[in-house]
């Protein structure tokens, strides 16, 4: 059995339509405008559509032709939508650009130029599927190798859109064959596996969005929008291991605020929050881009740098002067901002932990010397390796548990 491509025509509208339902009932549950944006342009493609196949013997030819600027509108909702979801302004001029620019094409061009009217209209369709593609292209924050089937999906789209009628101009000029040719029926194929890959990769983007959300909300501080603990380690561990393989070393810091809790007790929690928050903002600002910083209890924070103790010395005094100059009021009584900084560095491989116990150390000597302060470990903490090989060396110059034993008992001999 044959299917001619009035028929294939309507199964796509029946597709689109059903698809277009489905993209806006998600888009209303979970509250995503994209959704919404690409929702619309289904059914409007499906309204588009069914009138150019169903309605076209009933409106007329060119009143057919300018209900059709419907279905440029919807791919221009589609281009936007790639816009919201990646967080920019819709293009309302481009929107409607494609739908104006036909209604111009087909009532300045005689009705004998139809072919020159379907290459045209089939370039405004084109040019928006590049547009969408050009957009996810242009989407930075995410890997672009796992991101290549969101932007192949409309580039391919375009490209089969136009490749008929580039050929067509070329091995038919006159395009008296074009409209019968098998080419509007492998389009209308196309259009239907189209309208049904691009609703999978458009929810593989939703998926992904949602599953980033659920990773930052999970590694992040809310209050403070830095790493907490379990973020700040799994950052610091890929940071250790990407400096040991260079053989350089990473520096820990240690900050505790002080006298944090007599800020809540005399101004209140919020105060307190303030307080936190613009420490955050004095770290992000005062520390390089490179350096990684996260919120590991109350009123402690933690940074890695990759760099030499002298280095990371100088930066952690950098932040003390800053955060000691706010200059913070609450209901105009000053609050006095300092911080105690402990600094610990060790060489590559040096494990969080090691490193951490190491700052800590610092940072209680920085307290019992008047706060305000930084100080340095005494100690450089030994790598992974090293401590490993320490271990090796007491164990092999450890005496045997028998000789121990012999000894004791001579000793407790020699006493008797």
């Amino acid at each position: 059995m044959s299917l001619d491509s009035s028929t294939l025509y309507l199964v796509a509208t029946l597709v689109a339509a059903m698809l277009g339902g489905m993209l806006l009932f998600f888009g209303r549950q979970e509250k995503i405008a994209a959704l919404n944006w690409w929702g619309l342009a289904y059914l409007l493609g499906a309204v588009s559509v069914a009138l150019w196949t169903l309605a076209s013997s009933f409106l007329g030819d060119m009143l057919s032709l300018a209900f059709n600027a419907v279905g440029f509108v919807a791919c221009g909702m589609v281009w936007n939508a790639a816009r919201v979801f990646h967080g920019r302004s819709p293009s309302w001029a481009g929107l409607f650009l494609g739908a104006i620019a036909w209604i111009a094409v087909i009532f300045s061009l005689p009705a004998e130029a139809a072919s020159l009217r379907m290459t045209i209209g089939a370039g405004i369709v084109a040019l928006y599927a590049m547009l969408t593609a050009h957009e996810l292209w242009n989407e930075r924050r995410k890997a672009v190798q796992r991101r290549w089937p969101t932007i192949l999906v409309p580039m391919l789209h375009g490209f089969v859109l136009m490749l008929p009628i580039l050929l067509g101009d070329f091995l038919h000029p006159d395009h008296s064959s074009f409209g019968s040719s098998i080419w509007v029926t492998a389009f209308a194929i196309e259009l239907v596996l189209y309208a049904v890959g691009t609703v999978f990769l458009i929810f593989m983007l939703v998926s992904e969005r949602a599953v980033t959300a659920h990773k930052v909300a999970a590694s992040c501080d809310p209050l403070t929008g830095l790493f907490n603990r379990r973020g700040f380690s799994e950052a610091t561990a890929r940071m250790i291991e990407r400096e040991a393989k260079a053989g350089r070393p990473v520096t820990v810091m240690i900050f505790d605020i002080d006298h944090f809790k007599s800020i809540n007790d005399r101004f209140g929690h919020p105060a307190g929050d303030e307080v936190l928050k613009l420490f955050a903002t004095v770290i992000t600002h005062t520390l390089r881009i490179t350096d990684l910083s996260g919120r590991i209890g109350g009123e402690e924070f933690a940074a890695m740098l990759p760099c030499s103790l002298d280095e990371a010395m100088q930066a952690a005094e950098r932040v003390r002067e800053a955060f000691a100059t706010c200059g913070i009021q609450v209901d105009e009584a000053p609050v006095a901002t300092t911080v105690s900084i402990g600094v610990a560095g060790g060489p590559a491989g040096t494990e969080l932990d090691v490193l951490l116990a190491a700052a800590d150390t610092a940072l209680y000597q920085a307290k019992r010397g008047g706060r305000n302060r930084v100080q340095a470990a005494e100690e450089e903490p030994l790598s992974l390796e090293q401590g490993r090989r320490a271990a090796a060396i007491g164990q092999a110059a450890a005496p045997k548990p028998s000789v121990v034993r012999a000894a004791v008992t001579m000793t407790a001999s020699g006493a008797r």
